[in-house]
This record gives C-alpha cells, sequence and structure tokens, in this order.
C-alpha cells in the first residue's frame, strides 16, 4: 500500500446507508454477486462489500430514523478540512464536519448549493490505481442535478474539476475530469431530488436487471442502450436505495 499515490478527484469508496444491511446485503449479493466481510474498527464493526477479491465499498446505518437508504460517495481531496471550507464559501453547506476514521483517513459530508451529498475523503494510504473495473465494481458516477451550470461551477471550484458538454438525445450532458481523467458525469433532472448515482459494471445489464425485479428490487429505467458507450438500468433496492448497473460496449479502436 505504501506505493499508492494520491487522485484526487477519483470516486474512491461507495457507502450504503440503511436501516436494514442484513436485506441490502442478500439482494445485492444475488444481484450482483458481492460478498460482505466484517471488519474491526474500534469498538464497532464495519461491513465491508467485495466484487470478487476487490474491497470497494461498505455498510453504514442512518444518522436518523428519517434519513431514507442511499448510497454515498466518497471523493479523494487533497485535504477535506480545506475542501469543506471551500464548499460553504461557493454555496454548499456542512451535513457533517471533518472527522478522522482512525488507521484509514479522515473525512466529512458535504452538499452542494442544489442538495446533492458526497463525503470528500484523504486517505492515510493513498488511493487504489485507476483500473478496469472488476465484474461488480463501480466505473462511473453521474450528478442528477436541477441547475447543472450551477453544480459546476460549485465542483471547479471546491473539487478541481474540469468538464466539457456533449450533446445527445437526451440533452447536454457534462464530463468531469481531474488530471486529463474522467471522473464522473453531470445531467439535468429536474423532476429528481439532486443526487449522485453511482454505476456497477456487469456482465449483462438485461440479466442483472431481471434479477432484481425478481429479487424485490424496482425497475426506475431501462435497460437501454447509451449510444457507443454500453447497456445500462437504474433500480432501487428493497431497502429504498439506487444504483445504475452498465455493460459497457466494447471499445473502439
Amino acid at each position: 500500500m505504501a506505493d499508492r499515490k494520491q487522485l484526487p478527484g477519483k470516486f474512491v469508496w461507495f457507502e450504503l446507508v440503511s436501516k436494514d444491511a442484513k436485506k441490502a446485503q442478500a439482494f445485492y449479493g444475488e444481484v450482483l454477486g458481492w460478498k460482505v466481510q466484517p471488519f474491526p474498527m474500534g469498538n464497532s464493526t464495519y461491513e465491508m462489500i467485495y466484487a470478487g477479491d476487490t474491497m470497494i465499498g461498505g455498510y453504514a446505518t442512518p444518522k436518523s430514523d428519517r434519513q431514507p437508504a442511499h448510497w454515498i460517495s466518497y471523493v479523494s481531496v487533497e485535504d477535506v478540512d480545506a475542501t469543506v471550507k471551500a464548499a460553504t464559501a461557493n454555496g454548499g453547506k456542512v451535513v457533517e464536519a471533518p472527522y478522522d476514521i482512525p488507521t484509514v483517513g479522515r473525512s466529512a459530508r458535504i452538499a452542494d448549493p442544489l442538495g446533492a451529498e458526497l463525503c470528500p475523503f484523504k486517505s492515510l494510504e493513498g488511493d487504489p490505481a485507476d483500473a478496469l473495473p472488476p465484474r461488480g465494481g463501480w466505473c462511473w458516477n453521474e450528478l442528477h442535478t436541477s441547475d447543472p451550470a450551477k453544480a459546476l461551477a460549485f465542483y471547479e471550484k471546491v473539487l478541481g474539476f474540469s468538464h466539457r458538454t456533449l450533446s445527445g438525445p437526451g440533452g447536454a450532458y457534462h464530463i468531469l475530469s481531474r488530471g486529463g481523467v474522467d471522473r464522473g458525469g453531470v445531467t439535468d433532472q429536474g423532476g429528481e431530488r439532486p443526487h449522485w448515482l453511482p454505476y456497477v459494471a456487469v456482465e449483462d445489464a438485461d440479466a442483472t436487471i431481471a434479477r432484481a425485479r425478481k429479487l424485490g428490487g424496482t425497475i426506475c429505467f431501462g435497460p437501454e442502450d447509451i449510444p457507443n458507450v454500453g447497456r445500462f438500468g437504474v433500480l432501487q433496492d428493497p431497502t429504498g436505495a439506487a444504483l445504475a448497473v452498465l455493460k459497457p460496449f466494447p471499445m473502439q479502436k
């Protein structure tokens, strides 16, 4: 781990916050093949998500009974405290003040000016190197927001992202990048509560969606093709948290 470098702007961790983690674990085990491994952290135990042999995320309990089930994304930053200050200076808010995770790193939870939340994070060991995701691993992260221009300005100032805009039948789509590497997307979804939607790489989007439906999931969208990208769908697990699944098309030469 000592040779790991920090990759600011990379989404490095995803956590399911749910009151019924066991129900979610059973669902994702069948739908995505994920395994769970308890990891002792001080006086408590944190349940890690594994895609094959790769540790990709974890399960957490809500801070209150009113907090609905959801996925929260962790993004690598050089300085968590400075990121939080920049967020508040640019119209965002602090949901959870910076805190240390013993032997792991430092994190916080912020909301952008439209209300989408994520966690700036700095690992003590650096970040995992960029590589093709394993089957069942995370492959993209997408901000659904009611005001893309305002969101893009915020993330440029707070996380150092630059962006380029693609146009298509669904309207403008904005690609976020940092250091020459694409890290996520921004799309106008005015009718939804602003949120980050993580994508999981799968071998067969249709079969994955069918399994999710059979096992009590709700299908929000698809499966459908994204031209030149892949076939995807959006599902909600039985506890209410949403994510997308994507079968990437073969890369063009």
